[in-house]
């Protein structure tokens, strides 16, 4: 599926392009918005390569990875940046992660972006389980994976090595019929 162009009350998802680095580099180069992510802040050079790959991949065959721009509706601003990516272990199933500007935080924009994601996921293409996963001090992470609807299913202990150390992991996972009681809900 390419391009990819998903739309919520305040919210976009579409597909990166070159001239997004700077935008990324302000989420993924800041040590606040990285601190419970899998990886440290990275350098301009590292986020360009991001960017390089995630358009490049946007038209592989088949697609196995949305990596995408989220962008406030109202000016086109890129506040965000979303993945989906099919897990090769897993029929039908993805895997999801986001990141958002920290002068964002706090007004809804998470659970939007998971919930544009979850519809990408369902909707679009048609799977049948998402799970993702967060860092276990990360609670504004928790709040907003159970408010777009998911579960949490339990702890991979020592899941990551960041910052010199293994870290645990909480999973959170929704199936499409789960997703689609919830959709009703808010109709």
């Amino acid at each position: 599926m390419f391009p990819v162009i998903r739309d919520e009350t305040r919210l976009s998802l579409r597909e990166l392009t070159v001239d997004d680095v700077d935008a990324v580099l302000a989420i993924y180069g800041s040590p606040k918005a990285t601190e419970h992510l899998s990886f440290t802040p990275c350098s301009r050079d590292e986020v360009s390569g991001i960017v390089e790959r995630s358009v490049t991949s946007a038209t592989s065959t088949p697609r196995q990875e949305y990596a995408l721009a989220v962008v406030e509706r109202a000016d086109s601003q890129l506040i965000g940046f979303a993945r989906l990516a099919h897990d090769p272990h897993q029929q039908r199933a993805a895997t999801i992660g986001f990141a958002l500007r920290s002068d964002t935080w706090g007004v809804g924009y998470g659970r939007e972006t998971v919930r544009l994601l979850l519809a990408l996921a369902f909707a679009d293409l048609d799977l049948h389980r998402v799970w993702a996963a967060r860092a276990p001090l990360n609670v504004a992470s928790e709040k907003t994976l159970l408010a777009a609807g998911m579960a949490e299913e339990g702890r991979i202990r020592g899941h990551v090595h960041v910052r010199g150390a293994w870290r645990d992991s909480i999973v959170y996972g929704v199936l499409r019929e789960e997703w689609e009681r919830g959709e009703d809900n808010r109709r």
